[in-house]
């Protein structure tokens, strides 16, 4: 084994059976009030007073039924790793950082999808990497694939591993040595071009740090999805990904300038580093999107801007969601929406309430007192069917400032009522932290996913009500005994339409398979979202959980094309993860 110097480090500070950070997670402590432990995050350390009551109400959960998840890892019912000793010589003779132990390789076997989190909670992946390779940077992933070609092996990428596609799974039946190409250790910037405002990044960065170690030089990208703090640029160029401020600074397609990418043919880049070229298809969009099936992305020229000067959150509050919906509409027409816009519907509205901490003073909770009541007794809003959407602006002061009015004069017009900046910075602040209510949820029987599409604007109010009564209607013919939670939120817009994020959950107890429940109900929303004219994924990617729609999607002809660029870059499926296609 030749292990790089650092290999263990974000390892050991991550859950191998979750989501996060060890030290951060929600708990229920001794007088049964929910908490988030740790002091990562702003609500760490905070009680959540309304939770318990929620949970219980919501999914007819109780603290007195609990699961028990696995505390520790069985090396025992790990497969064995299948490694022939040519190719470990190979490596050391390469200078190839490699592992093959059990640990090392089941952190690199999954993603983050509901199922791959069930079965390291109870049971075991029956595939899982062979070995785990650390390149450190361009050279050595060429020399990786090199050998992999030579040896016939099996190639997965691995970034973050904060996949929910599936996309990181052994395929079961493949016979061939897995190796799992871990670019963790590819995580430097290797040049800022000020003139051009560009950054030539290595792929394995992780977000967060990109954007860290952008900001001591003044800069930043502005892509923040959800998962930044696990998630890395070659991920996010392999699944297109999109961030929550895209508005401003677009999603990933439009901020890279150049892809290097290793494949079994050889390299695939540009020649030069230029803004567009109108040279036939653009190779960036057969690299974008390929999800690990044609090679390995392992640096990335990418558009960066000065640091904002000036961010102020806001919130609205609506009379419902169809109104709210309209005001984002007008918004996006008149093209003034903010850096972030994301509208939620009354159960996520009511869902958010109930992880407010524990107010710090009676003055506070008067205020809260006071604002509930003017909303609801004064100008008539209804609690449970109103709706909030939460703001954030960036920029400079003026503009911002000219730009908030501006909004919040279109909000008014849909009877849409300020609702202050502490609600729109606190839902950006759940936005890190909402992952981590799914290991609650499994501890007390309740599981839970989210999903997303991308929908024509005079499709939206039709597609968010049919999934959600289907996802009803589904968990009722299927057995569940409680009613799921089946909510959905706008979180961005353009000018044809926008992304629908659509999160469910029940209470599982009494089912004897539930993931298979699980699976069959996120189906029936699936096919429910392509009947309503919506996307097979605006962001998350396809991987293995979603191909078998991509004929449907993107027609027959199309995908014989993707198959065609297969089969010239990768002859002999050297990339082998079975996604896609």
């Amino acid at each position: 084994m030749l292990l790089p110097p650092l290999k263990c480090k974000w390892q050991e500070l991550l859950k191998w059976n979750g989501w996060g950070y060890n030290d951060s997670k929600f708990i229920f402590n001794k007088k049964g009030q929910a908490e988030f432990t740790g002091k990562r995050y702003r609500l760490g350390g905070m009680v959540l007073p309304t939770f318990k009551e929620w949970m219980e109400k919501t999914f007819g959960a109780s603290l007195d039924h609990k699961t028990t998840s696995r505390a520790t890892l069985n090396v025992n019912d790990v497969p064995p790793s299948l490694v022939k000793e040519e190719f470990l010589q190979d490596l050391r003779a390469a200078k190839i950082s490699y592992s093959q132990d059990a640990e090392d390789r089941v952190f690199r076997a999954h993603g983050h999808c509901l199922h791959e989190i069930f079965i390291l909670r109870e049971g075991m992946f029956k595939r899982v990497p062979d070995i785990v390779v650390w390149p450190v940077c361009h050279e050595d992933v060429v020399k990786i694939v090199e050998l992999a070609c030579k040896h016939n092996l099996c190639i997965i990428p691995f970034g973050g591993g904060t996949s929910v596609s599936s996309a990181l799974e052994c395929p079961e039946e493949e016979k061939r040595t897995i190796v799992s190409l871990d670019t963790s250790q590819m995580n430097r910037i290797l040049w800022i071009d000020e003139k051009n405002l560009t950054a030539c990044v290595e792929a394995g960065i992780v977000g967060q740090d990109l954007e860290n170690q952008l900001a001591e030089s003044g800069f930043c990208t502005g892509h923040e999805p959800d998962s930044m703090e696990f998630s890395s640029l070659g991920g996010w160029v392999a699944t297109r990904a999109s961030g929550m401020k895209k508005t401003i600074y677009g999603n990933i397609e439009d901020m890279v300038i150049h892809i290097k990418m290793v494949t079994p043919r050889g390299i695939v880049e540009k020649n030069c580093q230029v803004p567009r070229m109108s040279t036939g298809p653009d190779i960036h969009h057969f690299i974008m999107g390929s999800e690990g099936t044609l090679g390995v992305v392992t640096e990335v020229t990418i558009k960066i801007r000065p640091v904002p000067e000036y961010q102020k959150y806001g919130s609205v509050v609506f009379p419902n969601f169809e109104r709210g919906v309209a005001c984002l509409r007008e918004v996006a027409k008149q093209r003034c929406a903010p850096a972030s816009i994301r509208l939620v519907d009354n159960a996520q509205f009511q869902f958010g309430h109930a992880l407010k901490p524990q107010v710090a003073s009676i003055f506070t909770s008067f205020l809260d007192g006071l604002k509930k009541f003017y909303i609801t007794k004064f100008k008539g809003f209804d609690p449970n069917i109103l709706c909030v959407a939460t703001l954030l602006f960036e920029g400079d002061r003026e503009k911002v400032l000219q730009h908030e009015k501006q909004v919040y004069d279109i909000a008014t017009k849909f009877g849409g009522l300020a609702a202050g900046e502490d609600n729109g910075q606190r839902g950006y602040m759940l936005t890190f932290v909402i992952a981590y209510l799914r290991d609650l949820g499994l501890d007390y029987y309740v599981i839970g996913e989210s999903f997303e599409t991308s929908v024509p604007w005079d499709r939206v109010l039709d597609l968010c009500r049919n999934v959600k009564e289907r996802i009803v209607r589904e968990c009722k013919e299927k057995g569940v005994q409680f009613a799921p939670l089946s909510t959905c939120r706008v979180t961005q817009t353009y000018d044809a339409g926008a992304c629908v994020y659509f999160y469910f959950a029940f209470n599982y107890r009494g089912i004897s398979d539930p993931i298979h429940v699980y699976e069959q109900i996120e189906r029936a929303a699936r096919e429910e979202i392509l009947a309503n004219g919506g996307s097979l994924s605006h962001h998350h990617g396809v991987g293995k959980l979603r191909k078998r729609w991509m004929k449907e999607s993107i027609s027959d002809v199309g995908l014989g094309m993707l198959r065609s660029v297969k089969e010239y870059v990768d002859p002999n499926n050297i990339f082998g993860n079975k996604n896609l296609l």
